[in-house]
């Protein structure tokens, strides 16, 4: 039987969007991060062009493969599945499939003369096509009791004084979705300059809020009427994740941030969730540690790439070169780096 490559994009790929959802939705476990959903949220908040290779086979879907063409003056052009979130990639029935939707994604890389085509897999697929890999960081992923009251037992005397610490400053945990939006990026607009790194868009943001309304929430700690730490979590199928977190470094001795993930991951057992996903981390650094500490453990993270032109992630902000730029980010006014932030890092893979 053959099977057929399609590439969808413009009308239709709206048009394929619940057969395609279907597909990937299918597991009993599935991060909200595999949803189609999210190549809209990438175009609503960061200006990218989605577009997905489907395989059909007797009119049956058998492997997708999403991807956002980003484009940028400043870095070039880029295939990516997908920006942002830390999952992608090749999602087929088997290998032959799985083969067949990068050979097509490659030829499109060729054809639209990017710098590289990256799929951001859990797992290695060995591949002739790939030319390159980025493997130093890993997934760090919590497995849920079914009740908040098993988690805080298996949870180490020093993170549950923390979290009580955090409860005695009579910190007000709040949860909402774009009500709660201004605090969370003022909060997240402060911690990237401070790390020296550009912050994403507002509207990225709000795309997660539209095109994610059952899903997507927002958690605010405020101290005071003073949002203080604030989080975006996703509910996948019995997958929960967290994308973005931040909190003030002048309020660290409030323990804002362990009472903050304290109510994440309670929040995560009360929606059926069986796995709490921390996000990604380098190896035995500090954010590493932090999440280990909640009792996460490390899962591989593979990306892979199909390079065309230029170096492998010269664009990763472990890159010496970044170093002065990031030293004299820091030091900007936080209301400079909304305006030209995002301009910089949508062209960003």
């Amino acid at each position: 039987m053959n099977t057929n490559i399609d590439l969808l994009r413009g009308a239709a790929l709206k048009d394929r969007l619940q057969e395609l959802t279907d597909y990937a939705w299918k597991g009993e476990r599935v991060s909200l991060s595999w949803h189609p959903n999210w190549l809209y949220v990438l175009r609503d908040g960061l200006g990218h062009v989605p577009c997905a290779f489907e395989a059909r086979r007797d009119g049956q879907t058998v492997g997708l493969l999403p991807l956002a063409f980003v484009r940028s003056t400043l870095f070039g052009r880029y295939l990516v599945s997908l920006p942002y979130l830390n999952s992608g990639g090749l999602q087929a029935d088997n290998d032959a499939v799985r083969a067949a939707l990068l050979e097509s994604a490659v030829d499109l890389a060729k054809r639209l003369k990017v710098k590289s085509l990256e799929l951001r897999h859990e797992q290695a697929f060995e591949h002739p096509l790939f030319n390159g890999a980025v493997s130093t960081k890993v997934h760090m992923r919590l497995a849920l009791p079914s009740f908040p009251g098993a988690l805080w037992e298996d949870l180490s005397p020093k993170v549950r004084n923390q979290v009580r610490k955090g409860e005695k400053q009579k910190l007000q945990v709040v949860w909402g979705q774009a009500d709660l939006l201004p605090e969370l990026y003022e909060i997240f607009a402060v911690n990237m300059r401070d790390l020296g790194t550009p912050v994403y868009s507002r509207k990225l943001f709000q795309a997660m809020l539209k095109h994610f309304p059952n899903e997507v929430e927002i958690c605010v700690v405020r101290l005071e009427n003073k949002a203080i730490a604030a989080a975006v979590l996703c509910h996948g199928k019995r997958i929960t994740e967290v994308p973005s977190a931040s909190s003030l470094r002048e309020y660290n001795s409030t323990c804002a941030n362990m009472l903050m993930y304290w109510n994440l991951l309670d929040r995560a057992i009360q929606k059926g969730s069986e796995v709490f996903d921390f996000g990604r981390s380098t190896l035995d650094g500090n954010t590493f540690k932090f999440k280990k500490q909640w009792g996460a453990q490390p899962e591989p993270a593979v990306w892979q790439y199909f390079q065309r032109s230029g170096k492998m992630r010269e664009l990763r902000p472990d890159n010496p070169k970044f170093a002065r730029f990031i030293r004299m980010w820091q030091k900007l006014p936080v209301g400079v780096t909304k305006v030209i932030g995002p301009r910089i890092v949508r062209g960003i893979p």
